[in-house]
């Protein structure tokens, strides 16, 4: 086994200290993204989660201006920017991505202004790329306890919502009917995913955060129609890819004939491509979605309304 670790790990890789926080950190953000991610996939929120990213450029930026760590830029502004969709949305999926776009378009607009500041009025060196593609390796031990509040509290919303928010993302209707207060959970939701997409980009980055949170979430339930399941696939999936990444960004400094290493984003989002690719039975995912939102269903109580002629007990 130590022989094979030495082909496959170059020298310094376990004994480095930034490669560890990397491991830590990249970790619970790939699991976080897994599990909110899923959630995001079956409410059919992907462009949400998408938008949620660009606008994190706003915060991360500004957040470098001010000279406060990313991660709270990165944070803030996405929660507001999450509440703000909610507020000019309607319940229509067109209202929804008109709301969207709009945030969107505003959310880059001072982005553009805030990087441009960056680069001509501060001192800062880089700021630039890492707040769109990432800076991993430069985490700080200091910055722990901040990324695992926020994933507590990402995963606390989903595990409070769960039932609820798999019965709304089944139908609004239904869950409204029951007295469920469709609003605020879908809210909730939104929230959760612009805190997994803060995290997500302090790791690979604004620009590509939306690859964690999105790719390992849709593999997952190509591989299973079991809401809980995929979102254990989602994670498991989103840590390989995040640890596999990590490896590979540093073995890349010993490649010839450059010898400079390559980014930890792109082997993440590549083999959160490669994994979609080889998930199993890509030709039934289209068959597969009534199958999770049934799954959801009852999983949410049960609360699917009865087939006709289906015999009462």
């Amino acid at each position: 086994m130590g022989h094979f670790l030495s082909i496959v790990v170059e020298p310094g890789f376990f004994q480095s200290a930034p490669v560890r926080l990397a491991l830590v950190a990249g970790g619970v953000v790939a699991v976080v993204c897994g599990v909110v991610g899923s959630f995001a996939v079956i409410r059919g929120q992907s462009y949400a989660g998408h938008a949620l990213a660009d606008v994190s450029v706003t915060g991360g930026s500004a957040s470098f201006l001010v000279g406060i760590s990313p991660i709270w830029g990165f944070v803030g502004v996405g929660v507001v920017a999450a509440g703000i969709m909610d507020m000019i949305g309607i319940r229509r999926p067109r209202g929804r991505d008109l709301a969207t776009g709009i945030v969107r378009g505003a959310g880059l607009g001072l982005a553009a202004l805030f990087l441009y500041w960056d680069t001509t009025s501060s001192n800062t060196t880089g700021a630039t790329i890492t707040i769109l593609f990432g800076s991993i390796f430069t985490i700080s031990s200091a910055i722990l306890p901040a990324v695992a509040l926020l994933s507590v509290l990402a995963l606390g919303i989903v595990a409070v919502v769960y039932r609820p928010l798999l019965l709304s993302s089944v139908s609004a209707e239904l869950a409204a009917v029951r007295g469920i207060p469709v609003r605020i959970v879908g809210l909730l939701c939104l929230m959760a995913i612009s805190v997994a997409v803060s995290l997500s980009a302090m790791t690979i980055g604004a620009i590509l955060s939306t690859a964690l949170l999105i790719g390992p979430a849709a593999t997952g339930l190509r591989l299973t129609s079991r809401p809980g399941l995929a979102m254990i696939w989602a994670a498991l999936i989103g840590l390989a890819a995040t640890w596999l990444g990590i490896l590979l960004a540093w073995d890349s400094f010993y490649w010839p004939p450059a010898r400079h290493g390559w980014p930890v984003s792109f082997f993440v989002v590549t083999l959160v491509f490669i994994f979609y690719l080889l998930a199993r039975q890509p030709a039934r995912w289209a068959t597969r979605r009534p199958a999770v939102r049934s799954q959801a269903a009852r999983a949410a109580g049960g609360l699917a309304p009865a087939a006709p002629g289906a015999r009462q007990g």
